[in-house]
């Protein structure tokens, strides 16, 4: 028989009044293809074990772990096997490592019979073996058999007591966990950092910040409060129940803060719109010498994703590439969408272009990015590049993505045909497809495709719909999706305020009169149109008509200037005030515009061919779209200028969105 015939046969041993077959080779063999060097592993592991003494079972225990430690607990079970063969008898130190090895192999049959040897060994009442059992019942089998191991042990502790808790977790049942913390308190047993952690966390998973403060205050009576772990804890929870006073207060007092602490708080000023709060904690966080992890940076690049903080988010970036920081997958995601977002489409495609891997969140920044800088046909294309790769789950927000990019191409037949891919379409789907049918101009299936679908009553649909009909001059049609707006959203003052412009359009002041009225009267308030630009470091904001800023007579004068040239060469422009949602750059000439004043001051304040980023907080009117193409390709420059839909780069007389936003 040759040395893998023989290596197949199976030895047995009797092991609680059962015949349990030994398979080594079989062990190997389900890990490693490859049956010649199955037998030369199984024949060092048997050279290995026959040098160890039958008395040592400290060497035996060492072996065992380190099978678990590399992540082959088969092969734990199976030196477990031989040293029961060889007579070695295990001690209390033995039984949790192979009731360990039982849970990750999943051998929940085999981990039962070791805790019947652990009764016949006297060790079923030892605390880690107690807790061994309480992780493989609650994993393999239920909390309800973990429970009544822990209720039937009499060496219970904070770690089996934790144990519970987390498996109730595990289960979504933080309630449970919490109220089982509360009853390991009234009995006395000793809370240690874990344990006040854990029931901290089912606090916020609760979402109860009454019973938030229950455990904090336990926490400060064991002494334990500014624990790092427990502080930590203190402030995700308070974060997940909405109390960022709280949260704060406790981030304040800490004594010691790491590297989590800061990225809470980072991370909660960021998503909360707080940007440059999070940008001085991030640089605060550097001067006291903390070093920021991937999720760090990954928390505070969503601050630099505006057009005023680009040059912020290359420094951050620049940061990550001369120190070394692990350039996972998660900190490219949020470079790219950074770079997307404050205007550096480009910057985001060379990131794209050199990532070894990608995940679904990937592709779609940049099939947005591409579709809301102008470029939706290269965001379809890139989409159906994605399509090729099996290893990615398309997800519905990869298909609205590519959606938005047909919209913005005018591709009406792809975005049939991807719309019809999408299992459960949401209305954030169906109001896509309404905007791509409205910009095409295809008014009539727009309709019969709301009615289809029942869609009157989604203000994200008529809002779609809306914009199909100012791009086209769609009048009667736009004044009925006002009307319909107004019935729907009564308390939004834009509403009545783009039905006020829609009158003036119409030279009906009588009415515009009246909705103004109404609008004071309701105690409603529009919008205030704002653009802001940076220069030096330092951000320069404009509202409409602003005389406030101390360059105003030069910013005037280079806006004035422009126009007369803008007229001599025979160009005119078009108000737009019909479907337009400013009432107040209405009644302001065109150069008081909050677009055009920050765009002036760019011009005046930098140098010739440096491009001018300009912000505005609502749609950009199409005069201003307008005269920002004639200033772009007279003054040769590269003008982009970032409105509540997207980005409009403005180069030689033409801009990215094809006259469509």
């Amino acid at each position: 028989m040759d040395v893998v015939s023989s290596t197949i046969h199976a030895h047995k041993f009797s092991f609680l009044n059962s015949e349990i077959p030994i398979t080594t080779a079989r062990i190997h063999y389900k890990h490693t293809p490859n049956v010649r060097v199955c037998a030369r592993v199984t024949a060092t592991t048997h050279q290995v074990l026959d040098e160890i003494p039958l008395s040592d079972s400290f060497a035996w225990n060492r072996f065992i772990e380190t099978n678990i430690s590399n992540k082959q607990p088969h092969h734990a079970l199976s030196v477990y096997h031989q040293m029961l063969l060889r007579g070695v008898r295990p001690d209390k130190h033995t039984l949790p490592r192979v009731l360990a090895a039982s849970r990750l192999s999943g051998d929940f049959v085999f981990g039962k019979q070791v805790h019947g040897q652990a009764f016949k060994l006297g060790f079923a009442s030892d605390q880690y073996v107690v807790t061994a059992l309480i992780d493989l019942y609650g994993l393999l089998d239920s909390v309800d058999s973990a429970k009544w191991i822990f209720y039937k042990s009499s060496g219970k502790n904070s770690v089996s007591w934790t144990m519970i808790a987390r498996l109730y977790l595990m289960q979504n049942k933080p309630k449970l966990a919490v109220d089982l913390f509360h009853e390991m308190v009234d009995l006395g047993a000793e809370v240690d950092n874990v344990a006040l952690a854990t029931a901290i966390g089912a606090c916020g998973l609760l979402g109860s910040i009454q019973e938030g403060r229950k455990v904090h205050g336990i926490a400060k009576k064991c002494g334990l409060e500014f624990d790092t772990l427990v502080s930590n804890s203190l402030l995700k929870m308070y974060i997940d129940c909405g109390s960022i006073e709280d949260a704060s207060a406790i981030f304040d007092v800490m004594p010691s803060k790491d590297v989590i602490s800061w990225t809470e708080m980072i991370g909660v000023g960021v998503k909360n719109g707080a940007f440059n709060d999070g940008v001085k904690l991030f640089r605060l966080m550097n001067r006291y010498g903390i070093k920021p992890d991937p999720l760090s940076f990954s928390s505070v690049l969503p601050a630099c994703a505006r057009m005023a903080s680009h040059k912020l988010g290359k420094e951050i970036h620049g940061y990550l590439l001369r120190n070394g920081i692990d350039f996972n997958i998660m900190v490219q995601n949020a470079i790219m969408d950074m770079y997307v977002k404050s205007g550096l489409i480009q910057y985001a495609s060379n990131i794209f272009a050199a990532m070894k891997e990608r995940d679904v969140i990937s592709w779609t920044v940049m099939i947005l990015g591409y579709s809301l800088h102008g470029q939706g046909e290269r965001g379809v294309n890139l989409f159906r590049e994605m399509e090729k790769d099996s290893r990615i789950d398309i997800d519905q927000f990869a298909y609205a993505a590519v959606l938005h990019a047909c919209s913005t191409a005018l591709m009406v037949e792809e975005g049939w045909f991807y719309f019809n891919r999408i299992r459960v379409p949401k209305v954030t789907h169906r109001a896509l497809m309404v905007a791509l049918l409205a910009r095409a101009g295809l008014f009539d299936e727009a309709r019969i495709f709301i009615e289809e679908h029942r869609l009157e009553r989604h203000v994200e649909v008529m809002r779609a719909l809306l914009d199909g009909c100012r791009i086209h001059q769609q009048v009667k049609i736009g004044k009925r999706v006002i009307d319909r707006l107004c019935k729907l959203e009564p308390l939004n003052a834009e509403n009545y305020v783009t039905l006020s412009n829609w009158y003036a359009d119409s030279a009906k002041w009588d009415m515009v009169d009246k909705l103004r009225e109404t609008i004071l009267d309701m105690g409603l308030k529009p919008k205030k149109a704002y653009s802001w630009v940076e220069f030096r470091n330092k951000v320069h904001a404009f509202g409409t008509g602003d005389v406030s800023h101390p360059r105003s007579e030069g910013i005037y004068w280079e806006l004035k200037s422009l126009m007369k040239k803008m007229e001599n060469e025979g160009h005119r422009l078009n108000p737009d005030f019909g479907l337009h949602d400013v009432d107040e750059e209405r009644e302001c000439i065109q150069i008081g515009h909050s677009e055009m004043l920050a765009l002036s001051f760019g011009l005046i304040s930098t140098q010739a061919k440096v491009t001018i980023r300009v912000t505005k907080n609502l749609r950009m009117c199409r005069s201003c779209h307008d005269f920002a193409k004639f200033i772009a390709k007279t003054v040769e420059r590269e003008v982009i200028i970032k409105d509540l839909n997207c980005f409009h780069h403005f180069n030689n007389g033409f801009c990215s969105c094809g006259d469509f936003w």
